[in-house]
């Protein structure tokens, strides 16, 4: 079964166009949020995380579908989860919802990787921490 984390934050004016629709490249710093707030709910933050094992979490790739638009003073709910991982990296899926409504699906390729940006290993202890909430097994 899938740890799901949650993240609730509200639409400021700063989030939105002239028309009061949040802007679509805002949903990546709603979904970046989400993240480190897992992060955290794990025990870790990413500063933690590279001075404690000397590497980063850094998004590899993004696949983002809008499906309705969220607003100026929204109260909007983000669920994420690991859905699988491999040696190197994991793969979380997010959503945002307002109530019942999905706004925005994402799956996000998320890659560990040492101090000259190059892909490492998990490490062995931050990957036992992790390995609880990760659901579908390792892929090698």
């Amino acid at each position: 079964m899938h740890k799901n984390f949650f993240h609730k934050l509200k639409v400021y004016y700063e989030d939105t166009d002239a028309g009061g629709v949040v802007y679509y490249a805002n949903y990546l710093n709603f979904l970046e949020r989400a993240r480190t707030e897992a992060l955290v709910t794990l025990g870790f933050n990413n500063k933690k995380i590279k001075e404690q094992f000397g590497t980063l979490i850094l998004v590899k790739s993004c696949n983002i579908e809008y499906k309705i638009s969220a607003y100026l003073e929204d109260e909007l709910s983000i669920r994420s989860f690991v859905k699988s991982f491999t040696k190197t990296s994991f793969f979380m899926h997010q959503f945002i919802s307002r109530g019942d409504d999905l706004i925005v699906e994402a799956k996000v390729h998320l890659v560990f990787v040492n101090n000259e940006g190059k892909p490492i290993r998990i490490p062995g202890t931050l990957f036992q921490d992790f390995k609880p909430y990760f659901c579908d097994g390792i892929k090698v």
